[in-house]
């Protein structure tokens, strides 16, 4: 990667679906809690599919935020990547208005397609219709988030400071 890769970091899902909204909620909660540098972009991406390809072709890491379906058990949190990454909701055909691999290889073929990975947690229920998440995922949220920042500072990103 080059010296002062764009990163961003881009919650997914469906806030409507109770713990499908998780990637969302998270990366809500990384913008209160840290100041990150100006290489780095958080984005509320929802389930808009092809429509992020813009923010996509922009960006040189693209860390996806999501609930993923890795067989574990409830609140197990996945690093996806390569052909892992169909276990994450937003990378197979699901409720989102596209995959995103399919976004990614749309990106490739016009002409710049990120490295991309998912930090994603096993959902509890991805399929109430709930603005809230669980309370199961509610009380992992900080937990998660904490080792989304652990995994970027082990690709030499991290936030500036604390709020």
């Amino acid at each position: 990667m080059q010296e002062n890769p764009k990163i961003l970091i881009l919650g997914v899902g469906n806030i409507l679906l109770s713990d499908e909204g998780f990637g969302v909620r998270a990366v809500e909660c990384l913008q209160k809690r840290h100041v990150w540098p100006s290489t780095v972009r958080l984005l509320d991406g929802g389930t808009q599919g092809l429509m992020l390809m813009p923010e996509l072709q922009e960006c040189d890491l693209l860390v996806v935020l999501d609930v993923a379906l890795g067989g574990g058990t409830p609140g197990t949190v996945y690093l996806l990547e390569g052909e892992d990454l169909r276990k994450s909701f937003s990378f197979r055909d699901s409720m989102h208005q596209t995959d995103l691999l399919d976004t990614l290889i749309a990106c490739e073929l016009a002409g710049h397609r990120p490295q991309a990975i998912v930090i994603g947690m096993e959902p509890f229920d991805y399929k109430s219709m709930s603005v809230d998440l669980t309370p199961q995922a509610e009380e992992r949220l900080p937990e998660f988030c904490r080792k989304v920042v652990e995994e970027l500072g082990r690709r030499g990103i991290a936030p500036l400071s604390d709020r």
